[in-house]
């Protein structure tokens, strides 16, 4: 979410400093991210192997969960999640695109179209607005859905209900597809975006849209992005923070209220190994396992026991152990244990803990202990578990979660998915990375944001149409 617009991230809009008055599940990332990272399709975090690989001309393979991954760089203690996660595997499902690898070449048994060498199936999905993107192996990117800024990059407004090809954009080694605009993270850390620019989202010392991507510009050194309503961060080689685009709350973390067209460094961050941008905040996981988050906090989605904006970081209570982030309207965190808790929003019952009550500080969701990765969408969360299951919860107005139902859920509920390898979570919509390199999606469709050729809302999983 993220990603986060609703992001990868899951979010609600926010426009001319104000937040809309929409239906939040329906407007998603996330950062966001997703758009996916923090467990979520390993490729949205680069450790310094990764980048030097880059460095080197070489891309991001996606090998392995990422979901054990971060367990190892908990335990490590000091040692940076990141650096782990890329090093360790899952040992509940092993990652589809390794086996892909390993043998499976164009014509044998690939999910998605390709003229040679090895599969291009999808390694990477991150869910926003209306719109979800994949990064492909070969590192492109495709989009489909909502186009109404140019968030698909084709060079067109128009929407389109199967993925099309982001113009100019090769070598994407992670993406962030956001409420309406979409990052991408190239060889050697640049940074490219396209689409809504309104605040400054995309970063190239402008506000024009954008229905091609551009640079971002001052980042050469990215290792991690996330992308939010209207703004976007990066998280760099050093462990610093830059954030760009709206800042109407403090989201942006550099201690003011002013918005942003080029990135600005976040206040006092200089180890943080995650980042992950919800709708109106933005939070970050430190090396410790602590995490600290800055921006609106008008439902207590900075988790600091407040609901006051803070436009610089503050520590969320009693977390320190967190191996994952995800955010939307509301935080959540996968501890080591693989336990989950969640904070902020939960009209609809989002944060898992049975009711629907705001929470201020984390509270555990109910029943689950085993989570390999987590995606918090527009008012509703997932999680997917070692086995490649996943269980969802809160809205469900659209089939967002699943199930086969239109049931609000306020405690994780078994969805039709059992081969998960990764997950996203969009605004009224949920998309997953299959064991097949296939991917599926489910829920709202009112933009072709499905991916199955229609415009059909579905309570069940949909494979998205071959590019």
């Amino acid at each position: 979410m993220t990603s986060r617009g609703l992001l990868a991230a899951g979010l609600v809009l926010a426009a001319a400093g104000c937040q809309l008055v929409v239906d939040p599940d329906r407007h998603a990332g996330g950062g966001g991210p997703r758009s996916d990272a923090g467990a979520r399709d390993a490729g949205r975090r680069l450790d310094a192997g990764t980048m030097a690989m880059i460095d080197a001309g070489g891309r991001d393979t996606d090998a392995g969960d990422a979901g054990a991954m971060d367990a190892a760089a908990s335990d490590a203690g000091a040692m940076d999640a990141a650096a782990s996660d890329a090093a360790a595997t899952d040992a509940g499902a092993a990652d589809a695109a390794a086996v892909l690898d390993a043998g499976a070449v164009c014509g044998a048994g690939c999910a998605w179209t390709c003229a040679s060498g090895p599969c291009d199936d999808a390694v990477e999905i991150s869910a926003g607005f209306e719109h979800p993107c994949a990064r492909r192996r070969s590192g492109v990117v495709v989009c489909w859905g909502s186009n109404s800024a140019g968030q698909l990059g084709d060079g067109t407004t128009t929407n389109r209900r199967t993925p099309v090809s982001v113009s100019g954009v090769t070598g994407a080694v992670a993406i962030s597809a956001a409420g309406n605009h979409t990052c991408a993270l190239r060889g050697g850390g640049v940074v490219s975006c396209w689409g809504a620019n309104n605040r400054g989202q995309l970063g190239d010392g402008t506000t024009t849209g954008r229905a091609a991507s551009v640079d971002v510009m001052g980042i050469a050194d990215a290792v991690e992005i996330t992308s939010g309503g209207e703004h976007t961060c990066a998280r760099r080689a050093s462990g610093a923070v830059a954030c760009w685009g709206a800042n109407n709350t403090g989201q942006l973390g550099d201690g003011t209220a002013i918005d942003r067209p080029v990135p600005a460094a976040v206040s006092g961050l200089t180890d943080a190994v995650e980042i992950w941008a919800g709708n109106n905040h933005t939070c970050v996981r430190r090396v410790t396992g602590v995490v600290v988050c800055w921006g609106a906090n008008n439902t207590g989605q900075l988790g600091d026991g407040s609901t006051a904006d803070r436009s610089t970081p503050v520590a969320v209570s009693g977390l320190a152990d967190a191996v994952e982030l995800s955010a939307g309207e509301h935080t959540c965190a996968r501890r080591a244990t693989g336990a989950v808790v969640c904070w902020g929003r939960n009209v609809e019952g989002e944060l898992g803990d049975g009711t629907t009550i705001d929470r201020h500080t984390p509270v555990d969701v109910v029943g689950v202990a085993d989570a390999v990765e987590i995606a918090a969408g527009g008012l509703h969360t997932c999680a997917r578990r070692a086995s490649g299951a996943l269980v969802c919860w809160g809205r469900n107005l659209f089939g967002q979660l699943g199930d086969g139902t239109g049931s609000n859920r306020s405690m994780p509920v078994l969805s039709s998915l059992s081969d998960a390898t990764g997950i996203s979570g969009g605004g009224g919509h949920t998309c997953a990375r299959r064991a097949t390199g296939a991917a599926s999606c489910w829920g709202a469709n009112m933009a072709g944001q499905l991916g199955d050729g229609s415009m059909s809302d579905r309570f069940l999983p949909v494979t998205v149409v071959t590019p």
